[in-house]
C-alpha cells in the first residue's frame, strides 16, 4: 500500500478482529505503557491504542499501596475542577478478566467505574476505569520502577509534555518526601 500526503492512512484489520466483542478502556497509570500492560495481558496491545485521552472531573494521586510493586500506585479521585490525561484502548473483550487480574478487583484493590473521556476531538462515553476501593489517608510515592513505566507510558503515547513534566514534579516530590533523611559523619 503507498502513503500519499495528505490522504489518511488505512489500517488493514482482519475480519475476525474486527468483530470481536470489545470494551473501551482508560488508562492513567502504569497500564498507559503498551509494553507493561502486554506483560499482563499476554499478548500486544500496541494495536489497541487509540490514543491520548482525558478524564474531566478527576484528579491523579497515589492513595493505594501495592502489595506487588511495594510502592504507592496512581488512582484517580473526584474533583469537579480538575482533569487527567490518559491513554484510551480498544480492547477485546476476552482480555477483561486478565485487566482485572492486573488491577487486583478480585482481591478489592481496585473497581470498575463508568467514564467519559475526550480523545482526538471526540467523546467516548461508557468507558472502563479503575478506582482504588480502600484509599490511604496520605499519598505513598511510587518506587523508581513504577514511576519509570508511568513516564515511558505518558511520553510513549503522546501524552501533553506539559502534562508529563507535572506528572514528573509530582512522583518526584513525593519520592523526595519520603526519602530517609541521611545523616553523615565526618572522619
Amino acid at each position: 500500500m503507498s502513503v500519499h500526503p495528505g490522504q489518511p492512512t488505512r489500517v488493514w484489520v482482519p475480519e475476525s478482529q474486527a468483530a470481536e466483542p470489545s470494551f473501551y478502556y482508560f488508562a492513567y497509570g502504569s497500564c498507559m505503557c503498551p509494553v507493561d500492560l502486554k506483560r499482563s495481558l499476554g499478548e500486544s496491545t500496541h494495536a489497541y491504542v487509540l490514543g491520548p485521552a482525558s478524564l474531566h472531573g478527576y484528579r491523579l494521586g497515589f492513595y493505594r499501596r501495592s502489595p506487588f510493586r511495594d510502592c504507592g500506585v496512581l488512582d484517580v479521585v473526584k474533583d469537579a475542577r480538575s482533569s487527567v490525561q490518559g491513554v484510551l484502548y480498544k480492547l477485546p473483550w476476552r482480555l477483561s478478566d486478565r485487566l482485572d487480574e492486573r488491577e487486583e478487583v478480585p482481591r478489592g484493590g481496585y473497581r470498575h467505574e463508568t467514564v467519559s473521556v475526550q480523545c482526538r476531538g471526540r467523546q467516548f462515553s461508557s468507558v472502563r476505569t479503575y478506582v482504588v476501593v480502600n484509599k490511604l489517608a496520605r499519598e505513598l510515592a511510587p518506587n523508581d520502577w513504577y514511576f519509570n513505566v508511568v513516564m515511558r507510558g505518558a511520553v510513549t503515547c503522546g501524552l501533553p509534555e506539559q502534562y508529563c513534566w507535572q506528572l514528573f514534579q509530582h512522583m518526584h516530590q513525593l519520592q523526595q518526601r519520603e526519602e530517609p533523611i541521611q545523616i553523615r559523619r565526618s572522619a
